[in-house]
């Protein structure tokens, strides 16, 4: 396991352990609220460190690990990092700007933003790479997978379909990954013609 990964690891499940028995204030003033519900500046990070309950931490503590380390290899710790926390914010910006025009007041937590940045910018770096999932036991291409994930997400933020779960926060994430992986490649490419 790379070092940016295992830090966000224990911090973030570090961080579920010692909410798991606070005060639920405590917890408010750290979720994402909206800006007309009580939004601070801090929560556009904070929020990625807390999870609703133990499946939600699972979840996006798996797809950390696995699409983390790989990235944090090819890119370096700091890269890395750049690329987790654009993740987040794009993530936060863009459940901020749906919560403002649909005028939901629920807060937001969890690192699935973060999650999706990093999903799709593996999908970018590995596009033929085979991954065999769980519920899907065939082997399928990481670009094909992100293709159909990024999908879902829409649809189902579009049609309304599971109101608990920030899709668009999920496709915010995506925006951020793809912005730094593109960054990160035009800063390749300038490098070689020294």
């Amino acid at each position: 396991m790379t070092s940016a990964v295992k830090i966000l690891l224990i911090t973030t499940i570090a961080s579920f352990l010692l909410t798991a028995g606070a005060e639920e204030g405590l917890i408010a003033s750290l979720a994402l609220w909206p800006l007309q519900a009580g939004f601070m500046p801090w929560q556009l990070v904070t929020y990625a460190f807390l999870h609703g309950n133990l499946m939600h931490l699972a979840f996006n503590m798996y797809g950390l690990w696995m699409f983390g380390t790989e990235l944090e290899n090819i890119l370096g710790k700091r890269t890395f990092l750049k690329l987790y926390f654009a993740s987040v914010l794009s993530a936060a910006a863009m459940q901020l700007l749906v919560n403002d025009i649909s005028g939901n007041l629920v807060p937001t937590v969890g690192a699935s933003g973060g999650v999706f940045g990093l999903l799709l910018a593996y999908g970018l770096l590995f596009p033929n790479r085979k991954l065999m999932l769980l519920f899907f036991p065939v082997p399928i291409s990481a670009w094909v997978f992100v293709t159909i994930y990024a999908a879902i997400e829409l649809t189902l933020g579009v049609t309304g379909v599971q109101m608990e779960v920030a899709h668009f926060a999920h496709i915010g994430g995506m925006i951020g990954g793809y912005l730094v992986i593109r960054q990160w490649r035009r800063q390749r490419r300038d490098r070689r013609w020294y």
